[in-house]
């Protein structure tokens, strides 16, 4: 009988579609911040498709966190998102 691998899939906040969970990049806000999951506490994961759509982001972005300041959440994203890329 063959092996099955469990392999863990998440699902994106903006677009709702189940990914793998190394395709996904996972995020957490604390008192309203955004930043990269740090180890404790809730986090939510974003699709790398999603990253590209500023406008469908912004408001999965802002109803996780409960807040309405797009501009500092697309900034910080954006922060987020090359600095990743560099690593």
């Amino acid at each position: 009988m063959a092996k099955k691998f469990n392999i863990p899939c998440r699902m994106c906040i903006s677009c709702r579609q189940r990914d793998i969970q190394s395709n996904l990049i996972r995020l957490q806000c604390e008192n309203s911040q955004l930043s990269l999951f740090k180890g404790s506490g809730r986090s939510f994961y974003i699709c790398k498709i999603c990253q590209q759509d500023q406008k469908k982001v912004l408001k999965a972005l802002m109803r996780q966190c409960k807040s309405g300041d797009k501009d500092r959440f697309y900034n910080t994203l954006k922060e987020i998102i090359t600095d990743d890329r560099k690593s």
